[in-house]
């Protein structure tokens, strides 16, 4: 076994494999990049190299420089996690070169299947099946305009090297094609230093389904089973659940043997992926073989028992398999959200800034249940637009599929972020949807959901009715709290709540500092018991013993509730004063189209117009790259441009003004 490792990446994956190879009593080494000086694992490791500056290109995606971070420690082999360098074959030629083992697959099998195109090939040598298109590079558009016609649409068009959903677009008519073939060419160059593309055809509604594989350097090999992954969005998955509340054990073993047959064709060891498009009548076709740790191995791991991170390692260091084929069972039902520094209600573009409030779940683990938090932040740190940005990952087990995301939606009400937005409340509302629970799902999902993006969900009159009741007792807390008024126990006081689409009138009675009665017009009166001190931002609460969580924040004398998909603005106010406050005045919107602001934080990849440019409504004006995605701003109405303030590679802020119009 190795003495000491070097964890060649950042953020929640090095800390997961820093954790694995502690277990092992191996040494480990984090690297870092000036936006990660003092992040979380730099800190938990047992030693720490700086590899350069923030942009990945000049330190994670820099073999010198990892090299030489190798070399001064001393290590004796890397492990790559996923992203950055785990599928970079050159990078892996160079270790081995330099006498340093690589935890994962072998330079052939890496360049077999890293690239798409390749990997297809050899799939179909394999027995595999795989998806009709045209395996070759597509040089120009005109090229790829003649394929798409004889493939006929929808297509996809894919980068070659890579993964993560970078690089691909869904084409439906050739109108669309340019612009999504030049857009994937230049995603693919920007993530993968490769911009080679391919096409296939496109497969409406299909599952999105896994194996994970594991073999050794000895011809043995095991799966794992499958993951579904199709909850996705831009291609890059949400939530991933093992098993598949879709697949029958005979396909399931069918999907198995197909993914070993691959994995033997190229003499493959480490952990590794094969991942296949599923239609509804479970006919599978392969997509691409991921030669690394998955995003989402943690649910695997919590149906199987089977620390994948160690078996890796082990694998690498010449140990056979732990297990065998027939010693794996698959026990209970294991879900996982991906928590992003994103604002989905601004179309899910990335949220930068300070962690001012970080507080995740408590991990639990028993016979009932388990929750697991994978996590590379803390409070206080920085959230950069350099790099990808998910903060967390949180999984939840249970004995069966309808328990396990009952306390998803619990574990993500337990969440404190502040200082930047997350898509803790998407993921809370997907938690709830009827199609999900009921495993109605396919990879057009979310767009299928929310076709005009994610709004908040209004909620219905039980639910809005709990908020109010909570929100309440939490106003006449405060109230006892600073004694605003004459307020006795047992005493009943009317209010009137008003909200973003009327108002209620109800009574409220304190029965104790902590428990309350609160009864709307018409309707039965609710206990509400609340554990809530003031400077909380989660309100701990049960109406009538059912236990509750909910996000509250005050801001002047509005009280902001958020709740699994819901967001509640509403005044609590003496009934007496309901006349007065129907008088106010409404503030009305303002909107300003003689500026192009930019929407985020983020990099100005190129301008596609200048000075005096004469500019149509929907015409694409620059795309905007954050966290390793490109954005495509467009004008929302006809003008004549007037001024740019930015020129291409310039860092933008959110807000700032990219273009004037006159």
């Amino acid at each position: 076994m190795y003495k000491k490792i070097l964890i060649a990446n950042r953020g929640e994956i090095a800390c997961r494999i820093i954790r694995s190879a502690k277990d092992l009593g191996i040494g480990t080494v984090a690297i870092y990049s000036d936006a990660d000086k003092g992040a979380l694992h730099v800190e938990i490791a047992d030693e720490a190299f700086y590899i350069g500056d923030s942009a990945a290109s000049k330190s994670y995606l820099c073999s010198e420089s990892i090299l030489e971070a190798v070399r001064k420690s001393n290590s004796d082999a890397v492990h790559p996690g996923y992203g950055f360098m785990s599928e970079n074959a050159d990078f892996v030629s160079i270790l081995n070169s330099n006498g340093i083992e690589f935890i994962g697959p072998s330079v052939d099998a890496i360049r077999a299947m890293g690239d798409k195109i390749t990997s297809k090939k050899i799939a179909a040598k394999a027995d595999v099946s795989t998806v009709p298109g045209h395996m070759g590079i597509i040089d120009s558009i005109d090229e790829a305009k003649s394929i798409a016609l004889e493939i006929g649409y929808p297509i996809m068009v894919k980068a070659s090297a890579g993964g993560g959903g970078k690089g691909m677009r869904v084409v439906r008519s050739e109108k669309d094609l340019s612009e999504s073939f030049e857009i994937s060419k230049r995603e693919s160059a920007s993530s993968f230093g490769d911009d080679r593309v391919f096409i296939e055809k496109f497969i409406e509604n299909p599952r999105h389904i896994e194996i994970q594989i594991i073999g050794d350097k000895f011809g043995n090999y095991v799966h794992l089973g499958e993951r579904e992954c199709s909850i996705q969005r831009r291609n890059q998955k949400v939530i991933e659940e093992a098993p598949s509340p879709f697949l029958d054990a005979d396909v399931r073993n069918a999907m198995g043997k197909q993914a070993i047959a691959l994995a033997r064709q190229v003499k493959y060891h480490s952990a590794g992926t094969v991942e296949f498009i599923v239609d509804s009548e479970q006919k599978f076709y392969f997509l691409e073989m991921n030669t690394r740790l998955q995003v989402e191995h943690p649910v695997t791991e919590l149906i199987t028992g089977i620390d994948i991170v160690k078996e890796m390692i082990s694998i690498s260091s010449g140990n056979q398999l732990s297990v065998k084929q027939d010693e794996i069972s698959l026990n209970g039902w294991a879900i996982e959200s991906r928590v992003y520094a994103e604002d989905p209600l601004r179309n899910f573009l990335p949220s930068t800034g300070r962690l001012t409030k970080y507080k995740s779940p408590e991990s639990v683990s028993s016979k009932g249940g388990v929750v697991r938090n994978d996590s590379g932040v803390r409070e206080g740190d920085r959230i950069s637009l350099f790099y990808d940005p998910m903060l967390s990952k949180l999984c939840t087990w249970a004995k069966d599929r309808k328990t396990a995301i009952k306390q998803m939606s619990s574990a993500l009400d337990n969440y404190e972020i502040e200082g930047i937005q997350t898509n803790i409340s998407f993921l809370s509302a997907l938690c709830e949807d009827s199609d999900f629970i009921k495993g109605h799902l396919h990879t057009g999902f979310i767009q299928e959901k929310f076709p005009e993006g994610f709004k908040i969900i209004k909620p219905g009159k039980q639910r809005l009715l709990d908020i109010l009741s909570i929100v309440a007792s939490v106003d006449l807390i405060a109230q006892f709290r600073y004694q605003t008024e004459n307020i006795s126990l047992g005493s009943a006081i009317n209010r009137s709540a008003y909200y973003y689409d009327g108002s209620s009138d109800f009574e409220i009675m304190s029965l104790d500092k902590e428990t309350f009665s609160v009864k709307f017009h018409g309707e039965t009166a609710k206990k509400v018991e609340v554990n809530w001190t003031i400077g909380k931002s989660l309100v701990e609460a049960k109406i009538d013993g059912k236990s509750i969580v909910l996000k509250v924040a005050r801001i002047n004398s509005i009280y902001q509730a958020r709740f699994r998909g819901s967001e509640l603005k509403c005044v609590i106010i003496r009934k007496e004063l309901t006349p007065l406050f129907n008088l106010m005045p409404k503030k009305q919107k303002d909107i300003n189209f003689k500026v192009l602001n930019c929407p985020m934080p983020g990099l100005l990849v190129s301008l596609n117009v200048s000075i005096g440019e004469k500019v149509e409504e929907g015409q694409a004006l620059c795309i905007v790259e954050a966290m390793k995605m490109e954005n495509v701003l467009y004008a929302e109405q006809p003008g004549v441009i007037k001024k740019i303030n930015f020129v291409e590679g310039g860092i933008l802020s959110l807000d700032d003004k990219i273009i004037e119009f006159e």
